[in-house]
């Protein structure tokens, strides 16, 4: 599979899963990223900052209708739902507030279903709500790879858990394992993942009972 785009979501957690994330990614990594992280408004300022010193590649915060290019990490800013379209193209809107978020990870998840379907990469990562879980099943019914941290090693728990619950996930990694089996998906790589046993599964959808 030919992948185009990687798209990543979390919350409360998110940011220190995000940075081990991407971290680990190659400066000459051939897609672009992009991210909604759940912030408080004030948290938002200097957010791109922030993450671009966690990584080689380049972070920015995108302008409406900004191209996508490889190797960029686009984040959603503040109050705007960030969007994809066929042509590459980001879109920004202020529509109304999904799941109480905006944005969303279940907008942008859901444009990437729509306009890349089987050739997109979705994660997602620690969050205390379930933004994303509807957005991941999108992606997954389209075709497209579905990976979500693992619940146990997440601050929260929540958003992975519901994914998994949904039945919208293809594999269950800790974030050092995402990371090398997204470069494995785009060719970087020749990592294997260790894949959960079903005892193991049915115990991760235990944790929230």
């Amino acid at each position: 599979m030919s992948y185009q785009v990687v798209v990543i979501g979390g919350s409360t957690g998110g940011f220190n899963a995000l940075a081990s994330l991407i971290g680990m990614l190659p400066a000459d990594f051939p897609l672009p990223i992009l991210v909604v992280l759940h912030l408080h408004a004030n948290d938002s300022e200097g957010f791109s900052e922030h993450l671009a010193r966690e990584t080689q590649l380049t972070v920015i915060e995108p302008c409406d209708k900004q191209v996508m290019l490889p190797g960029f990490i686009y984040t959603a800013p503040a109050n705007y739902h960030m969007l994809m379209e066929r042509d590459g193209s980001i879109v920004l809107s202020v529509d109304e507030k999904i799941n109480w978020s905006r944005p969303s990870i279940d907008v942008l998840f859901e444009s990437g279903a729509r306009a890349w379907q089987a050739q997109v990469i979705a994660i997602l990562l620690s969050g205390a709500n379930r933004d994303g879980m509807q957005g991941m099943l999108a992606v997954h019914q389209a075709g497209g790879f579905t990976l979500v941290q693992e619940p146990a090693s997440a601050e929260s728990p929540i958003m992975p858990q519901a994914a998994i619950t949904a039945g919208a996930v293809n594999e269950v990694l800790n974030t050092e394992s995402i990371g090398k089996r997204l470069m494995a998906l785009v060719s970087l790589g020749n990592y294997q993942p260790k894949r959960l046993s079903l005892d193991r599964k049915l115990a991760v959808k235990d944790l929230r009972k």
